[in-house]
């Protein structure tokens, strides 16, 4: 289980990019461009919602169809609304990561040389043209991305991991899978830490409520700095 999981969520998602960009590169082989009916945030919009959609649909489905392997809201960490304590211990969590975060990455930088530090992530999204694009960028990328992300990683293969292993290595384990798909180095390496403080936000209060929001505030400073006050970034 301990390779078999991550291994499963692994294909999932990478399967779902691929069924989802399959269809847009045929749909350019058939002259139709998504271009030509909606914007670039919207159609990019689109294709995450898609994507995360059925990322979550065949990694829960699946084993259900396959085996009738169930996944209750407890395993998904879904089992509760929110509390005032998530919202409570989130900014202190972010804090923790932060710091956390700056320690990691500077003992990177000095232990691996021509490390990539400051490589900006692709994070899909290039220029804003109206009121609109910027909406969208900030729904997908400060909510979408947050919550389809936290079901995935902490919800469901965390979840299901620490059931057959000791929650340092569920951890890990799922921190490592979570580092590995936004492919960069980088990013990778500051996203493991998030991971590693968001299960144990999940381990601390059963759901994955407080790691939604922590992540959401990460995804927000990052979108202000990308697109809101760039000159922050420089």
């Amino acid at each position: 289980m301990l390779l078999g999981l991550p291994l499963w969520v692994f294909v999932a998602f990478m399967a779902s990019q691929y069924i989802v960009g399959g269809v847009l590169d045929l749909s350019l082989r058939l002259g139709l461009s998504p271009a030509d009916f909606f914007s670039e945030s919207v159609w990019r919009t689109i294709v995450a919602v898609v994507v995360y959609s059925l990322s979550i649909a065949v990694v829960i489905g699946g084993p259900y169809l396959i085996k009738r392997y169930t996944t209750s809201r407890e395993t998904l960490g879904l089992q509760r609304l929110p509390l005032w304590s998530d919202i409570g211990l989130a900014p202190l969590a972010f804090i923790a990561y932060l710091i956390l975060t700056t320690i990691v990455t500077s003992v990177v930088i000095a232990s691996i040389t021509g490390f990539p530090a400051d490589q900006v992530q692709d994070v899909g999204f290039t220029a804003f043209g109206s009121r609109l694009d910027t909406l969208l960028a900030f729904v997908t990328l400060v909510v979408l991305a947050p919550i389809a992300e936290e079901v995935l990683f902490r919800g469901y293969l965390y979840g299901k991991l620490k059931g057959y292993v000791p929650t340092i290595v569920a951890a890990t384990a799922s921190s490592l899978l979570f580092a590995a798909v936004h492919f960069q180095w980088n990013v990778g390496v500051d996203v493991f830490v998030l991971s590693l403080v968001l299960c144990g936000l999940r381990s601390l209060t059963g759901s994955i409520w407080a790691g939604v929001l922590v992540h959401m505030i990460k995804n927000g400073l990052a979108y202000y700095i990308l697109f809101i006050n760039p000159l922050l970034g420089v």
